[in-house]
């Protein structure tokens, strides 16, 4: 029996196994309008209906072989904003009956999934753009699906654009045709690795294309490719290093889109196709660990798959894990180690915001009635990968752990699965390969506090200190505040990751008076730092100490980056400051049009908290 809280679908009674897209993308109307063909498999008799999950979709008509179906939208919208679609058979079907649907509809501006920017909006200010945002249950909006990772399809798909423009997707190119008189064009996919419908993936602009791989092509506006390719160009060391920790690589390409900055996250692994902020082109490629991560969830997420979002640590804690061994083995075990220590960090001021005894910091959470979105959160990236380098500890070290990563992707590979069928497979490999003392060894592990118990992880783990010791003492001689002893030589070979630890050192002291927050900056400049993780933690820093000098360049930022981690802090903190909060709400009302729905959502329960 399959189980996920937030599908309104009837899963157990009948599932998806392929769809056929078939769509025309209307900038002018702001819709994609056309056809979603299912074919679907019953999995238990009787059933005389379907239920499909559908949110600010517009169903014109369901055919079955060419003849009208029975259908209707429920008109109520559960906390989700969900309307289900119920499509009823024209009589009652058995068990393994195959059948084809051929839904017509269009998309609409109530949903979630789809985000239209006007051409004012792009780098080149040309062309208009969209991109889709499925994750967590927004594919709902952008088709009429089973919108649940509990099981998987493949897909295929005809996307018809205008003009110049380029659609890509999460998905193999196989060809293109040109229709209206050479007026529009059809760009071809097919997907034939199974994924769970969140996955499915399109974005349609200026596009243009650079190799960058064997394997891979980084994809751009014009004005930003150059720039772009340069910062990737160690993708494909990233998939090797993957490759040699687990199993071959399935997806046959892993090319790079990086989209307008109203992107609400870092990175988004759709297959064959990352989505990535802009932010990410620091110029020194000190934030590439975001494309190793969407990199490592070519295999964990993408290709062993959480079955629904109650067990998201598992895509997301086994990719943490995953990139920072990709980083390990790249960079050296100090840097990864120290990116652990950062991370450990961000978990602390996660927990501290959700609340210590919030249920949504179990790294297993009850999601029945809880919005997928609303959970989003660190804890299931930091505290999952903190869970999984303690247990690696506990069975001998890398040794003993690693030929188990590679077994638990072939056990599962193409599969979605909950917690407990890790952790029987875990029990059952390390027993079959090791012996009993590995078995006594998993027994003495808190299972309960780790993924079921509210707040920080039961235990710390221990990380290489080398890198993370200067910051320390850095932030430390900062907080004696004698700045006439500083200079800027104190940082000059500090790498980017040690300039954002320093800031997060200084995050943890008590407010800096202004002449504090004042001379840091003449001494370090951090003020017209181009690296945004590094001026993102700048900006709290001096939220923290309510400098108003420093709002205006924490409305410029807020205006220029849609990434909800930095977002949505950065309005909480200026929300809080004595004089903030209407130039916080100003903000958001002045540039709704910039953010992507999903962070206007975030944003707003910031602003109202």
């Amino acid at each position: 029996m399959y189980y996920d809280p937030s599908t309104l679908s009837n899963i157990n009674e009948i599932q998806t196994n392929h769809i056929d897209l078939n769509l025309k993308v209307d900038f002018e109307k702001k819709i994609l309008d056309g056809t979603a063909k299912l074919s679907l498999v019953t999995a238990a008799d009787n059933i005389d209906k379907v239920v499909l999950d559908t949110k600010g979709l517009n169903i014109k008509s369901v055919l079955q072989d060419g003849k009208n179906l029975k259908f209707h939208v429920n008109n109520e919208i559960d906390l989700f904003g969900s309307n289900p679609l119920h499509i009823e058979f024209n009589k009652p079907l058995t068990t393994g009956t195959k059948v084809e649907l051929e839904i017509i509809y269009n998309t609409t501006a109530q949903g979630t999934a789809v985000q239209w920017l006007e051409s004012s909006q792009t780098v080149g200010k040309k062309h208009p753009y969209l991109f889709t945002q499925c994750q967590e249950i927004h594919a709902r909006s952008l088709l009429p699906c089973q919108d649940s990772p509990c099981f998987k399809l493949t897909y295929n798909a005809n996307i018809q654009v205008s003009g110049s423009l380029r659609a890509l997707m999460s998905a193999i190119s196989v060809g293109e045709e040109v229709v209206d008189g050479g007026k529009s064009k059809i760009y071809k996919f097919e997907q034939k690795v199974k994924i769970p419908c969140y996955l499915i993936a399109l974005a349609v602009g200026n596009l243009v294309g650079k190799e960058i791989g064997p394997r891979s092509t980084v994809w751009t506006e014009p004005e930003v490719l150059q720039d772009a390719a340069w910062e990737f160009a160690d993708t494909e060391k990233f998939i090797e290093t993957g490759e040699n920790l687990l199993t071959p690589y399935v997806w046959k390409k892993y090319d790079i889109l990086v989209l307008p900055p109203s992107f609400p996250f870092g990175g988004m692994e759709n297959p064959c196709l990352t989505f990535v902020t802009p932010a990410l082109i620091a110029g020194d490629r000190s934030l590439i660990d975001v494309v190793a991560h969407e990199v490592a969830h070519s295999w964990t997420g993408n290709l062993v798959t959480a079955a629904n979002w109650e067990n998201f640590w598992l895509n997301e804690g086994w990719t943490m894990f995953m990139e920072r061994k990709i980083t390990g083995r790249l960079y050296g075990e100090k840097e990864s180690d120290f990116q652990a220590i950062i991370g450990w960090k961000e978990l602390v001021d996660g927990v501290e915001f959700l609340g210590k005894d919030s249920p949504l910091t179990k790294l297993q959470p009850d999601l029945k009635g809880v919005d997928p979105d609303d959970s989003f959160s660190i804890v299931p990236y930091e505290k999952g990968y903190n869970f999984l380098y303690h247990i690696e500890q506990v069975v001998g070290g890398p040794e003993f752990f690693e030929p188990y990563m590679k077994a638990h992707i072939e056990e599962f590979a193409g599969k979605s699965i909950v917690t407990n069928d890790w952790k029987n497979f875990l029990y059952s490999f390390m027993e079959k390969n090791y012996g009993s003392a590995k078995k006594d060894a998993l027994d003495k592990i808190d299972w309960n506090g780790w993924l079921h118990a509210t707040g920080m992880p039961p235990l710390k783990n221990e990380f290489d200190q080398t890198l993370s010791k200067e910051c320390n003492e850095l932030a430390e001689r900062s907080e004696c505040g004698n700045f006439a002893e500083f200079s800027p030589a104190d940082i000059e070979k500090f790498t980017a990751l040690q300039k954002m630890a320093f800031l997060d050192y200084l995050s943890e002291f008590s407010s800096f008076p202004h002449s504090a927050i004042v001379a840091i900056d003449k001494v370090y400049n951090f003020t017209a730092v181009k690296n945004v993780e590094i001026s993102y933690r700048w900006l709290k820093v001096c939220l923290a100490a309510e400098y108003e000098p420093m709002y205006p360049r924490v409305v410029k930022f807020l205006t220029e980056q849609g990434r909800t981690k930095y977002i949505r802090p950065l309005y909480r903190l200026l929300n809080k400051t004595k004089n903030g909060s209407n130039l916080a709400k100003n903000t958001l009302a002045e540039n709704r049009s910039f953010y992507h729905p999903i962070a206007i959502s975030m944003i707003e329960k910031e602003l109202s908290a």
